[in-house]
Parts: structure tokens; sequence; C-alpha cells
């Protein structure tokens, strides 16, 4: 009897399977976060050694007319985000130059920012995501590092191109997969279609 009332012992066992189940749920979900934690933490041996091999290249226009056509298209654009017409201009000519030595569409990566950060390069994610183009921080330790700067738009541009080249190689050129990779999120392509859809307007 519980609170003057007279319980079963069926209704006794019924509350106690429910209990054990609601237990095992918790446990095996827990299970499967820190699973996916730990796998999301292992270190590409490979990207270790392109990011650590990374240099600076020349100017990535081929001449000025191309340049000048190219930053007034986009420029239209990112208005929506940066208001002062020359910080734009710097941020157009970071990412074209940071996205060509990487051999990737400069419109994409300017996706990837849109998406990751808005353009904030002093943005950080809630798990420590650092800039314009989210780059995890632990990447400058891996590759002997630890004085950069993410939230410095060069750097941080310099990081996440060659990280995003790298996972487009390994999925030998398919941008779901290779977006996911990038996000943290393989095996969903709810990242990847807003990156390929913000794509549309950038092109």
């Amino acid at each position: 009897m519980i609170n003057g009332q007279l319980i079963s012992t069926s209704t006794i066992v019924r509350h106690f399977k429910s209990s054990v189940a609601l237990l095992f749920l918790s446990w095996l979900a827990f299970s499967i976060s820190a699973f996916s934690t730990a796998q999301s933490l292992e270190i590409d041996p490979e990207l270790r050694k392109r990011l650590k091999s990374s240099i600076a290249a020349a100017d990535s226009f081929e001449d000025r007319f191309d340049a000048e056509v190219w930053l007034v298209s986009k420029s239209q654009v990112l208005k929506k985000y940066i208001k002062d017409p020359e910080y734009r201009l710097r941020v157009l000519k970071a990412v074209h130059r940071e996205a060509s030595r990487q051999n990737l569409p400069p419109e994409l990566v300017l996706s990837v920012i849109q998406i990751e950060s808005h353009f904030d390069r002093f943005a950080i994610s809630k798990v420590g995501a650092q800039g314009m183009m989210q780059v995890m921080p632990f990447w400058k330790k891996e590759i002997g590092r630890p004085q950069d700067n993410l939230t410095k738009m060069d750097t941080n541009l310099r990081y996440g191109c060659t990280i995003l080249r790298h996972y487009l190689d390994r999925e030998k050129g398919r941008w779901p997969e290779a977006l996911a990779r990038y996000n943290g999120s393989y095996g969903s392509y709810r990242y990847s279609r807003k990156v390929l859809n913000a794509w549309d307007q950038w092109r």
C-alpha cells in the first residue's frame, strides 16, 4: 500500500521494467554521444601534413579586368553582411586568394563562411570553433603553430580552405560529403544543403 492505495504486484513489476528501460536508454544515448565525440576528435594525419605545409602564394587574379568584374559583383552580395566597402574588398580578395590556392571555387568558400559565421571573424561556436570558417583550434597544436590567431582573417581562411580541400579530395569531388565532413556532420546532409543553397546566390 502506497499513500493509502493498494498497489498490485503486476503494477509494481510494470513500473520496475519501465525504469530499467529508461536507465538503459539513457546509458545507450550517453555511449553513442561519447563515441561520436571521440570519432570527431580523431586526427587525420594527411590533413595535418597538408596544413603544416601550407604556404603563401601570389595574387590570384589573372588580370585587372577579371578582378574588377568579380569584386564588384560579389561586393553587392556581401553588402548584406559587411557594410564597410573597403573591408568588403579586403575580405573578397582574401577569400579569392586562399580559395584559388586550394583550387576551390571562391564562391563556394563564401557560401561556407556565410553559413558558418556570417562573415564574423570573431565568431566562436559552442564547441570552440573560431573565426570566419569556424576552424577548431586544436589544429594549431597539431601542426606546431600554437601562436596562430584564428580570428585573423588570412590565417583563418588559410586553415579553412586547406581543410575543405582535403575533404573534397577525400570524397573524390563529392561536395555534399566533403561539406558534411568539414562541418563534422558526416552522414547528414542538412549542413551541405544550406551551403549549396547559399552557393546559388554567389555564382
